[in-house]
């Protein structure tokens, strides 16, 4: 049973330096009274990390891939729902743009696509270990705690990015929704589609097309969580041909139905949405320009809704 969880989310502006490579740093305090959990779903999104003051937390993407008993969360790209259950505990999270994913992540994003791992015995984010070990220090310290996240990832900053020009470029694309067909996504990367492909697979985790499929939903079901009033119908992208059609992704991508969506608590994810739109224009990462300029604000603000 998923019990009330009061939420505060604080989302920090990348530095110039370092806004290409992220969607946002966020520090959020979940607080669930009486020792309970809370349960959730994120939607599909880019790559994270997400570092924990506490093992409070299990994710679970698909059959009987859980993740549980560890402080850092990792997941890939992901074109599914990841089920999160979370007791009180404190979060830094860290969005990785797949420019980010391309510089600071070793393995191919498409190896990792819809992957939940443990951070701290994955190979792949074995690299992370320092800032995890290092992140959380006796006394609560949040600014203290986002310096060493940044000066974490200045220290890789000379590390070369493949491709980084067309890597740009595929996302300015895919986050256009003007841009309706592949074969428009390819002329706007100015590159064939094989490399298009190939640049997908190893950057954004997935091909051309889901990409662009994604993209289309998660612009419907964004428009649906800040305003659940609305029908599905009325929140349903203009690229979508008939309901049905959206159906079919709906259950594609969270693996449930529309109606069953509509008629769940969100403890979390509906504080996070509303408060990432007021501060940067965009309700979920996915969304997110390819160069972090989304985040206008000099500084991150805060939200505390007890729901």
């Amino acid at each position: 049973m998923s019990h009330p969880c009061h939420v505060k989310v604080e989302f920090c502006q990348p530095p110039a330096d370092l806004a290409r490579y992220f969607t946002t740093f966020y520090e959020a305090d979940f607080i669930v009274p009486g020792g309970g959990s809370a349960s959730d779903y994120l939607h599909p999104e880019w790559g994270n990390l997400r570092l924990f003051s506490s093992n409070a937390v299990q994710a679970e993407a698909g059959a009987g891939a859980i993740v549980s008993d560890t402080n850092f969360i990792a997941t890939g790209p992901s074109a599914r729902a990841v089920r999160f259950t979370t007791g009180t505990t404190r979060l830094w999270g860290i969005g990785l743009l797949p420019l980010g994913w391309a510089k600071f992540v070793a393995v191919p994003a498409g190896n990792l696509a819809n992957a939940v791992l443990d951070g701290r015995t994955h190979p792949a984010m074995a690299s992370f270990a320092p800032l995890v070990a290092d992140l959380y220090r006796v006394e609560r310290d949040p600014p203290g705690e986002l310096a060493r996240i940044i000066d974490y990832f200045r220290a890789r900053l000379a590390e070369p990015v493949v491709d980084e020009a067309r890597i740009m470029a595929i996302h300015a694309a895919l986050v256009d929704p003007d841009v309706v067909t592949v074969a428009e996504l390819v002329a706007r990367s100015g590159a064939s589609p094989r490399t298009v492909e190939r640049v997908c697979f190893r950057d954004f985790g997935f091909p051309p097309k889901l990409l662009m499929r994604r993209q289309r939903f998660m612009r419907s079901l964004s428009q649906f969580m800040l305003d659940p009033s609305l029908k599905w119908i009325d929140a349903i992208d203009s690229q979508y041909h008939d309901q049905a059609q959206f159906v079919r992704d709906f259950h594609a991508f969270m693996d449930m139905t529309p109606r069953q969506y509509g008629k769940m608590t969100h403890p979390v994810l509906d504080v996070f949405v509303r408060e990432r739109m007021r501060l940067a224009g965009s309700a979920v990462q996915a969304l997110d320009n390819p160069r972090g300029a989304s985040i206008t604000a000099p500084r991150g603000l805060s939200a505390a809704i007890p729901i």
